[in-house]
């Protein structure tokens, strides 16, 4: 399996992992052509549903080998072909935990009926009693704690909902977009992978694409292999997971701050909602978001105070690298002070 560990293949993932002898990824993450006519260098996305919904066993089958037995597998797929994935996996006896739905906005406009601004993510597992789920990495700040301030709300958070708005669509003019399309946010995979694997853990994306799943992984100090059609697009995302390297910092003593804390950051303040002035101004909501800010990264020892955390939120608001929230008011920043102004 050397040979797989860390690489970007270039294949079609039903033969390569067909010649693996034995189960070895601990997660898998797949988003694969949707059949909706997407114009891909190596595939024709317009095939006949029934040979669609085929090829679709054929690939979810061989994922399923490759598994291990703990193992967790997520599906990203559209309306159209939604039901038969859930089909297919009952079929083959995986256990399905959640039936997730993608949010987002910059929706695909229609002329003729609503807007389409969701996806549809499966999460199975094969064991439905062994499996590895680190909830601690994906609670969020509750409502309980942030606006009403009950002593009966879970100290930790509390669990995200089954739909998911935290994570708008990588548009062609965020920073984030490579040249690749249909690109998945980094910080989507990054709530995946950290609840269902663990440091040191192999994620395989058989689907690899623009190659987000295994740059997150990387980040995430996770082993991965991607498995992509089109030679360009294999060479193109290996050039991007080796331009990642670096920017987590591991070692002893209190780390630097880094480009991958401010993504870190970013992703924190999104999934809990809470915007920076009511941060700065509740002492015991921020020391909150700072522990697990500081749990996000790995520092316990040596970690962040909050008077550093929320003096970098504010900074990377004013530079406009914090984005604002979803669901709250547009806010703009008074030209003599931090505070926010909600318009």
């Amino acid at each position: 399996m050397q040979k797989f560990l860390n690489k970007i293949i270039c294949g079609d993932c039903i033969e390569v992992l067909g010649k693996v002898r034995r189960p070895f990824a601990d997660l898998i993450f797949a988003d694969p052509p949707f059949n909706i006519g997407y114009k891909y260098d190596k595939y024709n996305d317009k095939q006949k549903h029934d040979s669609y919904v085929a090829w679709t066993k054929d690939w979810m089958t061989i994922c399923k080998k490759v598994l291990k037995p703990h193992g967790s597998f997520y599906i990203a797929i559209c309306d159209e072909y939604a039901a038969d994935v859930k089909i297919i996996a009952d079929e083959l006896g995986l256990f399905m935990r959640n039936w997730l739905i993608w949010h987002y906005s910059f929706g695909q406009q229609m002329k003729n009926k609503f807007a389409r601004s969701h996806t549809h993510i499966f999460y199975f597992v094969k064991d439905k009693i062994n499996f590895t789920f680190n909830d601690d990495t994906a609670r969020i700040i509750s409502d309980r704690q942030k606006r009403y301030r009950d002593k009966r709300a879970n100290p930790e958070g509390k669990m995200p909902d089954d739909v998911w708005d935290e994570y708008p669509r990588v548009c062609g003019t965020f920073e984030e977009r490579t040249d690749f399309p249909c690109q998945m946010p980094e910080s989507l995979l990054a709530r995946i992978i950290r609840a269902s694997s663990n440091e040191g853990d192999w994620v395989l994306d058989p689907f690899s694409g623009s190659g987000t799943t295994a740059v997150v992984a990387a980040k995430l100090n996770r082993k991965y292999t991607g498995i992509e059609l089109s030679s360009q697009y294999a060479k193109e995302s290996q050039k991007r997971i080796e331009r990642c390297k670096g920017l987590a910092i591991e070692g002893e003593g209190k780390r630097k701050w880094t480009e991958q804390m401010n993504q870190e950051l970013k992703w924190l303040y999104h999934e809990n909602k809470v915007p920076t002035e009511q941060l700065r101004d509740d002492p015991s909501l921020l020391a909150l978001f700072t522990d697990k800010f500081n749990k996000r990264i790995g520092e316990v020892e040596n970690a962040f105070q909050p008077t550093q955390v929320i003096r970098h939120l504010i900074q990377m608001r004013k530079s406009a690298k914090l984005g604002p929230l979803r669901g709250q008011p547009i806010s703009r920043k008074s030209q003599n002070s931090d505070v926010e102004v909600t318009l």
